[in-house]
Formats: C-alpha cells, structure tokens, sequence
C-alpha cells in the first residue's frame, strides 16, 4: 500500500469537504486546490496550495481553464513503478498526485431548473473536472480518486486503519465509480443537448438517449428459471418508486414479483382513498376502496379468489393488526405497503417467506416526478427501444360527456370513474365490471373486445358476485355494438368508453336500446 503524500481537491459540492481535508491534514497530506474550494480551506485555516502557484500558470478565461496542465496530469498519470515514467517526471518537475478528490459542475441540477437555458447548460459543463478524473481512474494503480462525499467517510477510515493508505481494492471500485460518474454526466449532457434544433427549440424527444441505469441486484433467474437476470433503477428514481422500497422480510424478490409488484403499486398509490389492488400476472384480479384497509382488501379479495392465491397485495393505506390477520390467511407472494403497525409485522413474522416491502407513498406536486410517476415508458424490440410519454393522463366528471338518453346518477358517476382508473393498468383489450367502491369482473388481455368482456362476466359469476346494476370500463373504444350487448346482457346499467369508432352511433344506439347509461372519455388507454 502506498502511503497518500499529496491531494488535489477540487469540488462543486462542498458538502462534507472540510471535514475531510481536515482529516487529511492530520496525515500530513499537502494539498492543492483551486478557487473557491481553496479559499474555503484558507477561511477555515486549512494549510492548501493553490493550483496556479502550483503549475506557475495563472487561472483564465473565467476559470475553464486551471487544472488542464501537464503538472496536473502528469502527476496523476505517471506510474510509480515505470522508471521512464519517473525520470520524465524529474525532468519536467512534476510530482506524484496521489489522491483527486473531485465533483463535477451542477450540470443536472441546473438543466433540471425550468427557467434553465441553454447557455446556463453550457457554462455548466465542467471540462477539467472530467479530464483530470479520467487521468486518475486510468491510473488507479497508485492514485485514489473520490467523486462523491459519500466515499469519504470510508477512505477516511481505511487509511486510519492503514498509516494513511489505501487498499488496492479500494482504488479499483472508486475508479470504476468515477468512471460510471463521467459516464452518466456525459449522458446527461448529450441527452440534453440532442433534444435542440439548430433554431433553438426543442424536441420532446433527443437525437441520442443514454441509458443510466444503476444495478440494484442480481436475481436468481429471469422471467423462467433458464433466462438470467438482474434488476436495475434509474439514476435518479421517483420519490415513492418501487426502487425505493424497503424490504422488511422475506425471500429475495424474483424477476417476476417485482414486475408484479410495479403493477400493484402503481395501480394503487393512484387512488386517493383508502385501497386495497391484488395482481396476478401483472393484472389486476381484485381492486377496491374501503373506509379501512381490511375492508378495501375483503372486497379486493372477492373479485377473485381463486386468482388471488400467490399474488401481490399493495395498499396505499399502513396496514393494521386486523387486515395483517385477513391476509395471512391466504399465500401471498408480495405484500406492499406505505407502513405497517407493529402487531401487523409481528404476524407476519409467522410467514417468513413472504415478501414485505414498505414504500413512502410520495409526496405529490406539480410533475409526474415528484407524484413518483415515471415520466416516460419504454419498451425494448429487437435491436431498438420504444419511448413514449407515460399515460398518467386523469380524468374528473368534468372531462367526460354523456351520450345516450338515459342520464347517470351521482352514484353511477362514482363507479364508473372508479372502474376507468383499474381499467388503465388492466392489459388490453380490457373490461373492467365494477360497483360499489370494488371490481366485480376482469377480462384482460384478449384479441377481441367482446371475448375479454365475456370473460369478466364469467368471472364474477365464478366468484358468486352479481353483475345487476354494475359499472363496466372498456380501456378502448367498441368496434361492434356485440361487447355493449353482452355486458348489457351479464346485468350492467352503466358504461364508460373513449368512443372514436367509426360505429359509435351503432354502438350508442345499442346501449339506449337496453336502457344503459353511456359516458365517453375521449381518452384510451392501451395497455400491451
């Protein structure tokens, strides 16, 4: 191990820095810096040497160029164990820099602004930041590089346990972090900079997108035992994501639960009262609202028992002793929650199996992001990758309008927004029977419209559940006046669809026939 004599510390964020270099002093490590880092240092009596007294070349052009010198470079470059690299060092008086402690400009932070132009992008594009931490990387044989304050507690502690060294290990991961940080900040930088035209304006789409994607683990196998696997998050997740869930027990989530459970959570943190959604196969078998979570989950739970069995259960409610009673008495793969009670937990306890996350419902605000909503969707075929805007359109009583001659009640209203919201994370063609407050009948996934709503029909009569006076969401539009009849005919009174079929009068004249109330949204929801 080789004992760290000099420092160059160059940072953005300061946050922590101090208290390192203060550390650092007390191995007798020199150190360099530059700008406002160094007179941060001098303010707070830290011994520091300007990088210009250094090189003997002044800072210019408005600070873009300090640290792009051959006595910078070399330092961080020169291999210690080459004699020529040593004696070209000696030559040109350039001595060995054995740790680059170096963030980078705000350059995300600031395109993420939305009064950011693009000038204020282009200032913020750090240029000797990057090229001195890729001399280091490259070098990290004898030079430790720190791109972020969250390594510094961890440097600080190996070289007190070392006489002020670092671990060969050690200077590898740091050099494949700062890699995949130059990485990322190249990224960021060519997705936005993609996005303009020569005039100026922008595309909602860029020229180039750069996937920066961190591993979260490996899994034991993919969607079959003979596909491999690993599971990834953005860089920057959403607050209230399913990255960001905290398992409290359980085996290791598979490839399949988490699918699963992405589908169940983002299903259920859409609803403002208190809910309970049960999914199988990325659709949801049972979804209901309730003025308890143990009531929302039994209603949840009729819609279909037998589906339930196995699946993933998420409410956006913190689940007490009495609904942890109620699910523990079926096999449940997943369970997913904003908290649980101690009571709760300690019965779960018993099934040790059985997976437990725990998600912070997010916060809300003004963007997808912040209302932990992806902001765009993409889907890999073949060799390339579909992205689009995610479908986190709503809609309210307002946006609908009314087509037959019978009017809905303030009661129909209700079920009918209720079965649109689950018809929007059902796979289509999707029909969704619905009513008081709980799904009733789900049909996903079929080739034809009027199949899948036969198949919910079947299923609430399977589940004992009567389809008299119930609502039914169609996620698309009907082709034929057939699906309006068989819904009519399972006992429906009420409908919601997109319309824009070339046979929508066909398809309304149909529902005045039988006397159904039929609202259209003007908005699908394709789900594949």
């Amino acid at each position: 191990m080789a004992v760290i004599k000099r420092a160059l510390i160059s940072v953005s964020d300061k946050n922590g820095i101090l208290e390192f270099a203060k550390s650092l002093t007390a191995f007798n490590v020199e150190i360099l810096s530059t700008g406002g880092t160094a007179k941060l240092f001098r303010d707070h009596g830290i011994p520091v040497t300007e990088v210009s007294d250094y090189t003997g070349f002044p800072e210019m052009l408005d600070g873009r160029v300090k640290t792009l010198h051959p006595k910078i470079h070399g330092g961080l470059l020169g291999r210690r164990e080459l004699p020529e690299h040593i004696a070209a060092m000696r030559a040109a008086d350039i001595q060995n820099i054995d740790m680059l402690v170096v963030n980078l400009y705000p350059f995300e932070a600031t395109v993420a602004k939305a009064d950011c132009t693009l000038e204020d992008a282009i200032e913020n594009i750090d240029i000797g930041g990057p090229a001195m931490v890729r001399s280091a990387a490259k070098n990290w044989q004898d030079v430790v590089v720190l791109t972020d304050a969250s390594q510094y507690d961890g440097v600080l502690a190996e070289m007190k346990s070392t006489g002020g060294a670092t671990s060969q290990a050690t200077r590898f991961a740091l050099s494949v972090a700062a890699f995949n940080r130059i990485s990322n900040y190249d990224g960021a930088i060519s997705d936005y900079l993609s996005s303009f035209n020569a005039d100026g304006s922008r595309n909602e789409f860029p020229g180039q997108v750069n996937g920066r994607l961190v591993k979260v683990q490996d899994l034991r196998y993919g969607e079959n035992p003979h596909q491999k696997a690993a599971f990834y998050r953005d860089l920057y997740p959403a607050p209230g994501s399913l990255v960001t869930a905290q398992q409290l027990q359980g085996k290791e989530l598979s490839y399949n639960n988490i699918a699963d459970a992405d589908a169940a959570w983002e299903c259920v943190k859409s609803f403002d009262s208190t809910a309970c959604v049960i999914v199988k196969h990325a659709n949801p078998c049972g979804v209901a609202v309730g003025t308890t979570p143990l009531e929302a989950y039994d209603k949840a739970f009729k819609t279909d028992t037998t589906s339930a069995f196995g699946g993933i259960i998420a409410f956006n409610h913190t689940v007490d002793q009495a609904t942890a009673e109620a699910v523990s008495k079926q096999f449940v793969e997943v369970l997913i929650a904003p908290g649980y009670t101690e009571e709760a937990l300690a019965l779960f306890k018993a099934k040790a199996n059985v997976r437990v996350l725990k998600i912070a419902l997010p916060a809300g605000g003004d963007s997808a992001w912040s209302r932990g909503r992806n902001s765009h969707d993409t889907k890999r075929v073949g060799s390339g990758l579909l992205i689009q805007t995610a479908d986190n359109l709503e809609i309210s009583v307002d946006d609908i309008k009314v087509v037959t001659k019978k009017q809905p009640t303030p009661e129909q209203l209700e079920d009918l927004l209720f079965a649109w919201r689950v018809a929007k994370y059902v796979k289509s063609n999707a029909i969704v029977f619905c009513g008081n407050g709980m799904t009733l009948g789900v049909g996903a996934g079929q080739m034809s419209r009027v199949d899948s709503t036969r198949i919910a029909a079947i299923k609430a009569q399977n589940a004992g559940l009567s389809l008299q006076g119930s609502a039914v969401a169609s996620d698309a539009f009907f082709p034929f006046r057939d699906g309006v009849d068989v819904l009519a005919a399972a006992g429906a009174t009420c409908v919601i669809q997109p319309g824009g079929s070339i046979r929508d009068d066909e398809v309304i004249a149909a529902a005045d026939e039988h006397g159904l109330v039929m609202v259209l949204t003007g908005v699908r929801h394709f789900r594949h």
